[in-house]
Formats: structure tokens, C-alpha cells, sequence
């Protein structure tokens, strides 16, 4: 051989070496890069786990939540029912009572309509007294108003005013009519009149 041979012999050997140690280091990197994937495959599995983990409490924690809507909204809608009907039946138990105790004084009217003279005057006394003695069952009750009391607008209504020197201004003149009430609530106002 010669030296140029051997020369080219040695360059082709070095450059094979290079290449064989490229490769080798190629091979290294990649095995590397591989490792540091399957790692990373790995994290995002566990990450993935998780996740799945989590997303599976929650739609738990959804599914009671609407469990316990839907139990609060159906005992609403019964509690809403319910009042509704108690409603109805106090009212209608109300206005039984009211036309019952009423029904006693018709029967009084018919029997002093039958009657002449001091009879009617007496028959007409008796009604007045039961329809008193219904009201105050009720729990209703008469405003009570007399001439020179001060006019309060709560439960007088003024119908007209006059000049009156009995009276100071601002007061009642004249009831003209009277007025009722239960507790705060005023069925009836007392007409009256007011003085100048």
C-alpha cells in the first residue's frame, strides 16, 4: 500500500469513525429526547388521572346540587299549594260565619214586619241589638266620634265643612254617619262634617 492509499485509507476510517460516533451520540440524544418524552407522557397521564378524578367529584357535587334544588323547589311548590287552599278555606269559612250570624236578624226584620204600633219600634230595637251583638263577635267595632273632636283623616272623611261657633276650626261639626273597624283595619269611615 501506499501512502497515499494509506492516507485515504485512514481519512475514509476517520470519517467512518466521525460517523459512527455521530451516530452513537445521535443515538444518545435520542434515546434522551425518548426518555424525556416518556416522561412527559407520564406527567400528563398522572395529570389526565387527575383531572378525570376531579371532573368525576364535581359532577357529584353538581348532581346533589340539583338533587337538593329539585327537593327545595317541589317543597315550595307544595308549601305555595298548600297556602293557596288554606286561603280559600279561611275565606270561605269567614263569610260562612259572617252570613250565619246574619241570618238571626233577617228572622227578627220578618217578624216585626208582621207587627203593628209599638211592636215595629220594639222589633226594630231587637234588630239593631243583635246586628250590634253580630259586629262585636266579629271583632268589629264602632269609631267612635263626637261633635268637637279633632278631625283625623285615618278615619273620618270629610264630606262638607260649616262654619259652627261651638266648634274650633279643624274639628268635627256634625257626624253624619258612623264608622267601623276591626283592629287597624277601617271598614267604614266616619262621615263627617268639619267646622271653618
Amino acid at each position: 500500500m501506499t501512502e497515499e492509499e494509506i492516507k485515504d485509507s485512514s481519512a475514509e476510517n476517520a470519517e467512518e469513525l466521525s460517523e459512527n460516533v455521530s451516530a452513537g451520540e445521535e443515538k444518545k440524544e435520542a434515546e434522551k429526547k425518548d426518555k424525556k418524552h416518556k416522561g412527559a407522557c407520564r406527567e400528563l397521564e398522572a395529570k389526565v388521572i387527575e383531572l378525570e378524578s376531579e371532573n368525576g367529584k364535581l359532577k357529584q357535587s353538581l348532581s346533589e346540587a340539583e338533587d337538593k334544588y329539585m327537593r327545595l323547589y317541589a317543597e315550595y311548590d307544595n308549601f305555595r299549594k298548600r297556602t293557596a287552599k288554606e286561603k280559600e278555606s279561611i275565606y270561605g269559612d269567614a263569610y260562612s260565619d259572617a252570613v250565619t250570624n246574619i241570618l238571626p236578624i233577617i228572622d227578627t226584620l220578618e217578624i216585626a214586619a208582621g207587627c203593628s204600633g209599638d211592636k215595629i219600634t220594639e222589633g226594630v230595637r231587637m234588630t239593631l241589638k243583635q246586628f250590634t251583638d253580630v259586629l262585636e263577635k266579629l271583632g268589629i267595632e264602632e269609631i267612635h266620634t263626637e261633635k268637637g273632636d279633632e278631625f283625623d283623616p285615618a278615619f273620618h272623611n270629610a264630606v262638607m265643612s260649616e262654619d259652627s261657633a261651638e266648634v274650633a276650626s279643624g274639628c268635627v261639626a256634625n257626624v253624619l254617619r258612623k264608622g267601623y273597624k276591626k283592629g287597624d283595619k277601617v271598614f267604614r269611615y266616619v262621615m263627617v262634617s268639619v267646622a271653618n
